[in-house]
């Protein structure tokens, strides 16, 4: 949605700008805090107007744990600007810019069985170097995909599943 793009953009940039100093557990608690504010329920309990910002910070912080300072003001400022759906967008945009600053992508592989740490090192050490860039590598199983697997770094997609030759070979068989 290009509209909460550009609502996050400025808290993004801001924060960027504000944690300069220790990004790294800037990105950590932001990202704990934009996967918290994709929940319906608080998102819907956010835009109750007989809730207080108050409330809000308090369950969200019941929910989070303690937060460090910047996170709470970040939060209080969200919440009486009533952009608290934009929460994860802000995260996201926050994540680029640090990635942008250190030179990385966020590298998501799709894998039809759980990868072990050896394996999953490995392979993204032979993933720097097909798309020529320091990856910041997660895993997320998809059985769907029979075998292989499929990365997707930004716009781009290598998808060496099973799945993905059986789709070719349908196509290559009914043209």
């Amino acid at each position: 949605m290009a509209e909460l793009a550009t609502i996050a953009r400025p808290y993004a940039e801001a924060l960027f700008k504000a944690s300069s100093s220790d990004l790294a557990a800037t990105a950590a608690w932001m990202d704990g805090l934009g996967v918290i504010a994709e929940n319906e329920q608080l998102q819907q309990l956010a835009s109750n107007p007989k809730i207080t910002e108050q409330a809000m910070l308090d369950v969200i912080a019941s929910v989070a744990g303690a937060l460090p300072a910047p996170a709470h003001n970040l939060l209080r400022t969200v919440l009486e600007n009533g952009r608290f759906v934009a929460l994860p967008e802000i995260a996201k945009q926050f994540r680029t810019l640090k990635n942008a600053q250190s030179g990385s992508s966020d590298a998501v592989i799709y894998s039809a069985f759980a990868m072990y740490a050896g394996s999953l090192s490995e392979l993204a050490l032979l993933l720097e170097k097909r798309f020529e860039r320091k990856l910041n590598a997660s895993v997320v199983v998809e059985p769907e995909l029979i075998g292989g697997i499929r990365v997707v770094v930004g716009d781009e997609v290598l998808d060496t599943s099973v799945k993905a030759r059986l789709e070719q070979m349908k196509v290559a068989l009914t043209a």
